[in-house]
């Protein structure tokens, strides 16, 4: 017997960028993670090509596995993930606002107009800057929650995603330096919530080749654990 697909269009708005002409794939993996989980298992995203903005993609669901495509392109797979996703310790929110001041961003940005930690407006951009947290192996920044990222059900996975995705990338990067994320384990423990204030965590975790690994969190400013992810980049040639 088969299982019959479940099948909807996705189509990513521009406002959602990552690098120019292309979804922020932590944007995707939160999206794909809430398409495939309702509850707290951790969700393991792969990305096996950029996904172009403003264009109809197919979300297709089947038993355990959600993929997105473009035409008979497939772009992105998800797949549930047993184990809980590892989470960097916790930064203070005063100390993680603090070490904005040393996000290599400032001094020579790949993807100004990145979603996540791009240099656009507030409100537009969620405008994530990590730098590195002194006496320590993290990076940090503090985030305050746009009012105009959220619908009615609060702050979407897909927001969350691309928050835990680039902090990972900046834990590796210097000034000026870029890669594209191969693939995102996203955990959401709990809700995030308009207007809040939360401190995010990442540090790097080791290099193999063009691979670069990575492990984030967001946390509530008592420490409560809100999201988790693991991360794989690849970096450019």
């Amino acid at each position: 017997m088969t299982t019959a697909a479940l099948q909807t269009v996705l189509t990513v708005p521009e406002r959602f960028r990552g690098p120019a002409g292309v979804a922020n794939g932590g944007w995707i993996a939160g999206t794909m993670a809430e398409a495939l989980s309702d509850n707290r298992s951790a969700v393991e995203v792969t990305l096996h090509a950029p996904t172009p903005l403003e264009t109809e993609l197919r979300l297709e669901h089947v038993a355990n596995t959600a993929t997105l495509s473009h035409a008979d392109r497939l772009l992105v797979e998800a797949i549930p993930v047993a184990e809980d996703v590892q989470a960097p310790e916790f930064v203070p929110f005063t100390e993680a606002a603090r070490a904005e001041a040393g996000f290599a961003g400032w001094h020579g940005h790949a993807f100004p107009e990145c979603f996540a930690c791009g240099l656009r407006e507030p409100g537009d951009g969620l405008r994530v800057f990590p730098g590195p947290v002194e006496g320590t192996d993290l990076v940090a920044a503090g985030w305050r929650v746009p009012f105009t990222v959220a619908d009615e059900d609060g702050v979407p996975r897909s927001v969350v995603g691309a928050v835990l995705d680039c902090v990972t990338g900046w834990a590796h990067f210097r000034p000026g330096e870029s890669a594209l994320l191969g693939r995102l384990a996203v955990q959401v423990h709990r809700r995030v919530y308009p207007g809040g204030a939360y401190s995010v965590v990442a540090r790097a975790t080791g290099r193999e080749g063009r691979k670069l690994f990575g492990e984030s969190a967001i946390y509530e400013v008592d420490g409560t654990l809100v999201a988790a992810a693991r991360a794989t980049w690849i970096a450019p040639r």
